[in-house]
């Protein structure tokens, strides 16, 4: 049986304003990599980023499969959700 890595999807807000969403298995080491302008080609051309809302789950299935639902909404949808789940102590505890 394999050993269950946890995993998360995660929500950028980019200097220009406007959301990027994606999953890893470290977020503290792909939130570095994003802000030197190499996580992505969409987040490179809009430094800095800032994390938004981020959600642990307990494999990279279950994360892959949120993140895609989450592309999916509008971004009035996905604000909305980033408000309903999110609680003050959420990035703060965190990183």
């Amino acid at each position: 049986m394999e050993k269950e890595t946890k995993a998360y999807l995660y929500v950028l807000t980019c200097a220009d304003g406007s959301l990027y969403t994606g999953y890893t298995t470290d977020l503290k080491k792909r939130l570095a990599t994003h802000q030197k302008g190499k996580g992505a080609k969409y987040t490179k051309s809009r430094l800095p980023v800032e994390l938004l809302y981020f959600e642990t789950f307990s494999d990279k299935s279950s994360a892959l499969k949120a993140e895609s639902q989450f592309k999916k909404k509008t971004r009035k949808q996905k604000l909305a959700y980033i408000a309903e789940k999110s609680t003050p102590l959420d990035l703060d505890s965190f990183l």
